[in-house]
């Protein structure tokens, strides 16, 4: 469980800040390095993903609930935007459901 939290947070802290980096660079008109090193970080980000064991639809689904916890974190920390209750309730929500689809055993049919 935390091999795979960790790869999560992994994934997430290249998807965000790849992201990051090619928005800073084309919005506020930074050099084209920073969308280079955006676009190899979401490279990264796609590669990461792929270490978990299950498969990817799962995989994806449950890192959804990660990533928007992930992303009011980055709002806060980065853009200075606090979340609020509301904010912090559905992320907590989101990864209830990351977990319940990620974590649960399951029953296998032949």
């Amino acid at each position: 469980m935390l091999r795979s939290f960790l790869i999560f947070l992994f994934t997430g802290l290249f998807e965000i800040g790849g992201g990051y980096l090619v928005w800073i660079w084309l919005r506020n008109d930074k050099p084209i390095f920073y969308g280079i090193a955006g676009a190899a970080m979401l490279a990264l980000y796609g590669g990461v993903a792929t270490l978990q064991p299950a498969g990817f639809g799962r995989t994806y689904a449950a890192y959804g609930g990660l990533f928007i916890f992930l992303a009011l974190i980055w709002a806060w920390l980065v853009d200075g935007v606090v979340p609020d209750r509301y904010d912090f309730i559905g992320a907590l929500v989101a990864i209830a459901g990351a977990c319940i689809i990620f974590f649960s055993p399951r029953k296998t049919f032949s």
